[in-house]
């Protein structure tokens, strides 16, 4: 009896121990794994709240202060070098050389303000320290999303949008987190921010690799799971913010606040992970995935070459659409161009709008809670765009045909209308201004990214997504900076009030005209590209990755039929043991029986 119970004890354990394998094994575990980077992943968003100590800690002016700021958002939005790393090393290596990156920008920046150093930086120091740790996020962007988008291939866009929105809401979780953890201490918060999006990269780089293995019939419906807890996190975040823009917390509170977030954001997605890998746990216990995994952390092989990789050979000679491009084929191609075209108009304008939220409220009037409300609002809406287009596109690509690029083309169109508000200042408009561009802007960069993936293949996506978010910063510069910012100071002279402030709508009516007039262009232009691809997205774009996906489920097949002999055979050999120990144990009692007639 007792043997008998330590077998079953055993058992269990040999159990749990293998279902524990296999779920770190596992393609959902991974993009859990990727989720968890993505959270952390948002210090560029959080400039706001530790730049009053970078300024006066070290003496800046408001000029010196916004050069420290442009090299923050010139590193954020430069992940060319982090795509060309993922072409040549695996994705672990891009992880590590993110966190790397990111504990150096932020930790310098951190002995800067705190004067752990015996002088005081050069600016030039401080902008290398900030455009190093804003140019780490692009590696973890593009280890573990790109690597995800690859493991996903028929489920790109739900992806890419949860992913991207989740980006959205990391500075959320992270003010979250940091009010918990260091109460108001802004300074604490930049070591915080030079130790968090290091770890998480780290203890997750195993998990981040290519895993091939067919689709599963409910894979959308795993997602939408994901889905409902980010909106349920989204929502319980945009009502937090707002009582504490109402309402002083104590530090209690922000721990209670703090604690429903990281529950939200990490157990109970772990436990939609548990669940649906022990149903896959209990119903392929004889396959061998194993065998399609790479390796948790692969050797360093060169996977190409630059020279390969710039080559200008067949330049001209584009591949189908949807095949994999050559990284200048694509770059050159008239596809990009008119894409590059209409998102710097687009995302450009919308980038100026929330750049100048706060001096627009200030201008028309507005108290300083609601432009703390107004920048709450174009972050959830922002998130919750990047979520609904994933999925809308998704639904309408698979059910309908529709071309992702007429969506696009549909949310440039309608951005224009938060602009036009901005203008004419309508009376409470920017409430609604606020929504509409943080919803548009969250839409346009999570359908640019996957449509670049499903016009010029996964190859060499981890370039090309970042060439494509290029876009971002120079329209940034045209229509923030040489428009935007041109306009307003010239108005602000016009009045006359001394300084360079400007009171009234006309402050930014002729720039957001302008803006309005570039975006419809940039809808226009996006026209064109919805007739060039009409005939693409009218096929089964997806094809080649169910051929695939048909390829691996019959090597399972096969695999597991190689699998079930030798179990066979074990049980067998088990069964034999069983019996010999039985034999014995008779053979035993027999002889103590004749022993004891003998006495």
């Amino acid at each position: 009896m007792v043997m008998s119970k330590f077998n079953c004890i055993d058992a269990n354990w040999r159990e749990v121990k293998g279902f524990g394998l296999h779920l770190l094994d596992s393609r959902w575990f991974m993009f859990f794994a990727t989720l968890l980077i993505m959270s952390v992943n948002g210090s560029s968003y959080m400039f706001a709240l530790y730049s009053n100590d970078i300024k006066s800690s070290l003496g800046y002016d408001q000029t010196t202060l916004n050069l420290v700021s442009f090299f923050k958002d010139l590193g954020g939005n430069l992940g060319v070098l982090a795509g060309l790393t993922y072409e040549v090393a695996p994705p672990w290596i891009v992880l590590l050389s993110g966190s790397i990156m990111n504990f150096f920008g932020f930790f310098m920046i951190w002995l800067s303000v705190s004067h752990r150093f015996g002088a005081k930086p050069h600016v030039w120091q401080m902008c290398l320290y900030m455009l190093i740790g804003a140019n780490s996020q692009s590696f973890p962007n593009t280890g573990a999303l790109v690597t995800c988008v690859k493991n996903f291939p028929e489920s790109r866009g739900v992806v890419i949008g949860l992913l991207k929105g989740l980006i959205g809401l990391s500075g959320a979780i992270m003010t979250q987190i940091y009010h918990a953890v260091n109460g108001d201490n802004t300074k604490a918060l930049i070591l915080l921010l030079a130790c968090l999006p290091t770890i998480v990269p780290i203890v997750f780089i195993p998990t981040i690799r290519i895993i091939k293995i067919a689709r599963p019939e409910n894979e959308l419906k795993v997602f939408h799971s994901f889905l409902y807890i980010l909106l349920v996190l989204a929502g319980f975040i945009m009502v937090t913010i707002i009582i504490q823009n109402k309402l002083r917390f104590t530090r209690s509170e922000y721990i209670a606040t703090a604690l429903v977030v990281v529950v939200l954001s990490l157990f109970i997605p772990l436990a939609a992970v548990i669940k649906q890998e022990l149903n896959i746990w209990k119903g392929n216990k004889l396959q061998a995935l194993d065998a399609h995994y790479d390796q948790a952390i692969p050797a360093l092989n060169v996977k190409t070459n630059f020279l390969t990789l710039f080559s200008l050979k067949n330049v001209s000679k584009k591949p189908e659409r949807g095949d994999d491009y050559a990284l200048l084929q694509a770059i050159f191609s008239i596809d990009m161009l008119i894409l590059f075209t209409a998102t710097t108009c687009s995302i450009g304008g919308a980038l100026a709008a929330i750049d100048n939220m706060g001096q627009i409220g200030k201008a028309l009037g507005y108290p300083t809670h609601s432009i703390a409300s107004f920048i709450s609002l174009i972050s959830i809406w922002n998130f919750l765009g990047r979520i609904v287009a994933g999925f809308a596109s998704e639904i309408f690509l698979a059910k309908y045909k529709v071309p992702r690029p007429l969506l696009l083309t549909l949310v440039i169109l309608f951005s224009c209308i938060g602009y036009l508000l901005i203008a004419f200042a309508v009376h409470n408009s920017l409430y609604f201004a606020s929504i509409i561009i943080g919803f548009c802007l969250g839409a346009q960069l999570s359908l640019l990214v996957t449509i670049i993936s499903e016009l010029f293949g996964l190859k060499h996506y981890s370039t090309l997504y970042n060439v494509g978010s290029v876009s971002s910063p120079i329209g940034s510069y045209i229509f923030n900076v040489r428009v935007a910012g041109r306009l307003y100071d010239r108005e602000a002279l016009k009045q006359g009030k001394g300084g360079l402030n400007c009171i009234g709508a006309r402050c930014y009516r002729v720039a957001f005209v302008t803006i309005s007039a570039a975006t419809f262009f940039a809808c226009i232009v996006s026209i064109i590209l919805v007739l060039r691809t009409k005939n693409f997205y009218q096929g089964d774009i997806y094809n080649k990755f169910k051929d695939e996906a048909e390829h691996i489920e019959n090597s399972d097949v096969s695999l597991t039929i190689d699998c079930v002999v030798p179990m066979k055979d074990m049980e067998a050999k088990a069964n034999t043991g069983r019996a010999a120990v039985i034999d014995v144990a008779a053979e035993k009692e027999h002889t103590s029986n004749a022993t004891i007639d003998r006495r």
